[in-house]
């Protein structure tokens, strides 16, 4: 694998949905999430870092270094003691105590775990009683790459659709019709917004990066899931999600003296909400005319300031 990271990167991310359910809250009968006083639309980092996870796994066949350890029904204790097991032969393992087991431990799941070194992770995980004898931890990792709730440009609503199933799931079911003598289905409902458009702030931090073994190859992953994250996960529920922008500053730093800069680019040389937050660097404005957006290309306008990027970062336009 490459070396760790030696640039900071903050990034805007921009998709839309249109006819579905972008995402679902269980407090809410899986209605779409709402921020209730103002009806903006909102979609969780939880979410998008799941399909971050899925492409993965799809493209890289979940092995190691690319393994993902928050996999759907997986166990995540039997990963942790994966960690601990493999290493029990090492002598530099035997001599530690318990909590440089655990650190050892920590090193080896980021090593092969994309979404522990990406995300970070909690692995000192809850126990059953008949683990407690055996289990062991290996501590809690801060993700170099981190994502805030993404939230609609302009209000969502929120609707639900009645459906109907014609097939009955059960003989007592159809013996019921039989008797009524009628052939109406089982009714349902779907949840839905007609159309929004969202935006999600990104940052990912280079020192962290050498924490976790954040690389340069797992950077260009990133980039990769981000921009197909919705075309391999389609669903009748999420409707028709299409990424519609992705905005990218790379921290290079600005002082002639090499080891300076390099420092620059590791820390930053803007802040992060001089750069991502909405009409700084990027406006999104509505078209002249446009009350209820229906259509990105047609109702809504993009604009990129690159005359404001500040001086020691590059805008990348990867979308």
């Amino acid at each position: 694998m490459s070396n760790p990271i030696q640039n900071r990167y903050d990034f805007l991310f921009l998709f839309d949905c249109t006819l579905g359910n972008p995402n679902g809250d269980p407090d809410a009968g899986n209605a779409p999430r709402l921020d209730p006083e103002d009806m903006h639309g909102l979609v969780s980092d939880v979410s998008l870092k799941r399909k971050v996870r899925d492409f993965v796994q799809l493209v890289k066949g979940n092995e190691s270094p690319y393994s993902i350890f928050i996999a759907h029904g997986s166990v995540l204790n039997k990963s942790i003691q994966q960690a601990h097991a493999t290493l029990d032969d090492l002598a530099e393992y035997k001599k530690k105590d318990n909590r440089g087991k655990n650190e050892m431990a920590k090193a080896w799941m980021c090593r092969n775990f994309y979404d522990v070194r990406t995300f970070g992770a909690v692995m000192s995980t809850n126990q059953d009683e008949n683990e407690q004898k055996t289990t062991k931890n290996a501590g809690q990792v801060r993700g170099a790459v981190q994502l805030t709730f993404a939230r609609s440009i302009d209000p969502v609503l929120a609707v639900e659709q009645p459906i109907t199933r014609v097939a009955v799931a059960t003989y007592s079911e159809q013996k019921k019709r039989e008797e009524k003598g009628t052939e109406a289905g089982t009714f349902a409902h779907k949840n839905l917004i007609p159309y929004g458009l969202y935006a999600c702030q990104g940052f990912i931090s280079a020192n962290l990066a050498q924490g976790t073994g954040f690389t340069e190859d797992d950077l260009s992953l990133f980039w990769e899931a981000m921009i197909h994250m919705f075309d391999d996960d389609r669903s009748a529920a999420r409707g028709f999600m299409v990424v519609r922008g992705l905005k990218v500053f790379k921290h290079v730093g600005t002082d002639s003296n090499l080891e300076q800069r390099a420092r620059q680019a590791k820390l930053g040389c803007a802040p992060a909400h001089k750069l991502v937050e909405l009409g700084q660097m990027v406006e999104v404005k509505k078209k002249d005319g446009v009350i209820s957006p229906r259509q990105f290309d047609r109702d809504y306008d993009v604009i990129i300031h690159k005359d404001r990027v500040p001086a020691g970062v590059e805008l990348i336009e990867v979308v």
